[in-house]
């Protein structure tokens, strides 16, 4: 049985607003996680700010996350979905559903492992990712750490079962996995925080995990996904998914384990506060780059799966090359207006409570160096996955290993000197070097999106977003004495920089002749007569 691609028949305009409508609705439950996480992070900010509970929490929840994004998470998506949707494509729903059921088993064992060997030795977990000069700090970090690991376990079955989903073109239930959790949390800071402090907190983050898989099993019971257990590691299914896993596991190592490097050397610095510092900088970076470009990926990644599977080469490269296009036309003016607005954003989500002057400013200036790596996360992820649903990891494993290599090294050169600043910098480097490195072999084998029409627009759209830039920051300047002080002057701020940037942007891009720009206004005429 073959089964065929959703939407076959349809016309190109009406398989473009499918997909845009399907990434839109994503992208606003996505958006809705991510602002509940930003509110969890206000409340965690303003309750412990940089202080010796806050930097232990934040490396006792990085250890596990590093171990499951690095060994599972993208693992999982990356290595599973492709198969799971050849299955569809040439074997039929029976057999594929009974290699998810063999995968899944698979995972829960993998995990399993990891969680029990994580609770008994977090002491040496502890010392790689941080070293920090006071004892009670590293103390706490292993205690928090052995409490928190179970959310190994939880992950892996989580994203086990979004992968099941999204192969299936079902994407609303996995985009809620953090809306939920972080409705735990912040359920958790209002009720039990007082009672049972930091402690409780880590708590809260294992049930917030464990309830991100249970939001999965009504969807997938409506798709009628019957999954047994089953160990079959011999299976063609599972041979093709372990051949994958090595080489994908260390490409998809570059995010945690930069992070993890950084969080390293920000352990050294202002007493221990560098750590914090560059969370909060990282989780509200994500929130702005990570809603847009993961949207974008996780809906196309099973899409061009199933182009391999069906051997539709022509129709793979116009989907990337279309992604990487509009991807860069939103993310280039994001990065520019974040590094102009970073200080009165981090003040205004953050400040508060303990969350003091010097909290803000070393945070802000981690956040407005990350920006300028947006460009290279939003193309290394999409030509990662490009490359994973190819089932090729050997280039984005090559990619990734350098990348890291160049992290490390400008680590060790620029944190002394700049602070969290050249850390932020460092892993700005470093994806712009990963983008880079997966680029520059596809268009050497034909492969590629740059050709003379992309780079000419990449040039617009470059002009465009610095003169958006600079108008933002003039905007901000003029206005400085004039708004009133506290959060309700940063929120002004920041909504009239912000809306001039956009105002300036989209005009200017539209006049240069931009698609984008050209399909937003069609989009706005089409909603005034309706």
């Amino acid at each position: 049985m073959r089964s065929t691609d959703r939407g076959e028949g349809d016309t190109l305009e009406q398989k473009r607003d499918n997909a845009a409508k399907t990434i839109s609705l994503v992208m606003v439950i996505t958006l809705l996680g991510k602002a509940l996480g930003l509110y969890r992070d206000r409340l965690l900010a303003v309750h412990y700010s940089t202080g010796m509970e806050a930097n232990a929490f934040f490396t006792a929840s990085r250890i596990p996350r590093v171990f499951f994004d690095a060994i599972f998470a993208s693992a999982i998506a990356a290595c599973f979905i492709p198969v799971f949707s050849e299955y569809l494509e040439k074997r039929g729903r029976k057999e594929a559903l009974a290699f998810a059921g063999q995968f899944l088993t698979a995972m829960a064992l993998l995990t399993g492992g990891v969680t029990v060997a994580g609770m008994l030795c977090p002491q040496p977990l502890v010392a790689l990712f941080a070293d920090y000069a006071d004892p009670q700090t590293t103390a706490l970090a292993v205690s928090l750490t052995r409490v928190m690991f179970p959310t190994v376990l939880f992950s892996g079955a989580a994203f086990s079962l979004v992968g099941i989903l999204q192969a299936q073109d079902h994407f609303t239930a996995p985009a809620l996995m953090s809306a939920v959790s972080n409705l735990v949390i912040i359920a958790y800071f209002f009720t039990l925080d007082g009672q049972l402090g930091i402690y409780g907190l880590a708590g809260a983050y294992l049930l917030g995990w464990f309830l991100q898989g249970a939001v999965q099993l009504p969807p997938l019971r409506r798709l009628d996904c019957r999954l047994r257990p089953g160990l079959a590691l011999r299976s063609e299914g599972m041979k093709k998914v372990f051949a994958l896993m090595g080489p994908v596991m260390v490409s998809t190592w570059v995010q945690p384990i930069t992070l993890a490097i950084n969080a390293r050397f920000g352990s050294r610095l202002y007493d221990g506060a560098g750590v914090s510092a560059l969370e909060y900088a990282s989780n509200l970076y994500l929130v702005i780059a990570g809603t847009f470009i993961l949207s974008i990926t996780n809906v196309i990644f099973p899409r061009l799966s199933r182009l391999t599977a069906g051997g539709r080469e022509g129709e793979f490269q116009d989907t990337i090359r279309q992604t990487v296009h509009t991807s860069l036309f939103f993310v280039l003016p994001m990065s520019a207006g974040l590094m102009v607005v970073s200080r009165p954003l981090v003040s205004l989500i953050y400040g508060g409570g303990i969350f003091d002057r010097f909290a803000v400013e070393i945070t802000s200036s981690a956040l407005a160096w990350m920006s300028l790596g947006m460009a290279g996360y939003g193309v290394q992820n999409i030509l990662s996955r490009a490359c994973f649903a190819r089932q090729d990891g050997r280039g984005p494993l090559a990619a990734g290993a350098a990348s890291i290599g160049v992290n490390i090294a400008l680590c060790q050169v620029l944190a002394e000197p700049f602070g969290v600043a050249g850390l932020a910098i460092s892993s700005t480097v470093s994806s712009t070097v990963y983008a880079l490195l997966l680029l520059l072999p596809m268009e050497r084998r034909g492969q590629g999106v740059l050709d003379r029409g992309m780079l000419l627009d990449l040039a617009k759209m470059a002009l465009s977003a610095a003169a958006m830039g600079l108008c933002a920051w003039a905007a901000q300047s003029g206005l400085s004495g004039w708004l009133p002080a506290g959060k309700a002057g940063e929120l002004l701020s920041l909504a009239l920089c912000a809306g001039l940037g956009a105002a300036v942007y989209f005009l200017l891009t539209f006049f240069l002749g931009l698609g984008e720009a050209k399909l937003a206004l069609s989009l706005v005429k089409k909603q005034k007569r309706g």
